[in-house]
């Protein structure tokens, strides 16, 4: 019998929920990454807590990141350079990817545009998808649209998107509220249990 890890995936397959961490990992050393570092670990503690939930509950936890142009780079080294040099060091401290997470590098700002994440998604049978991260007016919502598109039921919880301004920020909410009905309630109102 080995003791070698199951790399199939099947006890998440067929998950009704996946959790999506965008752009969390991230150096903040870009123009107004100063401005965004604090929106960013404010949001921090919450994704993290949910994160928490989410791997509780055997729901996929996603990390869907930009590769920052390092096109030679693979996930496991992009947290090692921010973890070590840069300002968004803490942040990246505070959500460490777990051994059963998931990571997508993502070239621009959907999570779909040129990414595997679909695919993923489809292995996993995910229906609905919890969008967290920065930024909110941007990424987050860029990756919501694409999402809606190909038919998701999403969720977007407020206390966990951050953007550099925070009219933006609301105004983004506002827009994933009326136009593609996200559900933005706070993260603690989500309810991960399986569905048969």
């Amino acid at each position: 019998m080995s003791d070698a890890p199951n790399l199939s995936d099947d006890d998440e397959k067929g998950c009704h929920h996946a959790l999506l961490i965008i752009d969390m990992i991230n150096g903040f050393d870009f123009p107004d990454g100063e401005r965004l570092r604090p929106q960013a670990e404010a949001v921090a503690e919450p994704i993290a807590a949910l994160a928490a939930r989410a791997r509780a509950a055997e729901v996929p936890v996603i990390y869907v990141n930009d590769n920052f142009g390092r096109w030679r780079s693979d996930f496991r080294r992009v947290i090692k350079h921010v973890r070590a040099h840069t300002p968004g060091a803490a942040i990246a401290e505070r959500l460490a990817p777990q051994e059963r997470d998931y990571f997508v590098l993502k070239p621009r700002h959907s999570g779909f545009l040129g990414t595997s994440l679909e695919v993923l998604l489809g292995h996993l049978k995910t229906r609905c998808l919890i969008l967290t991260g920065i930024a909110g007016d941007l990424c987050v919502l860029f990756t919501a649209v694409d999402a809606y598109m190909r038919g998701y039921e999403l969720r977007a919880p407020g206390d966990c998107i951050a953007s550099v301004d925070e009219a933006n920020n609301r105004r983004a909410l506002e827009l994933l509220r009326e136009s593609m009905r996200v559900d933005t309630s706070p993260a603690e109102s989500i309810d991960l249990r399986r569905e048969s």
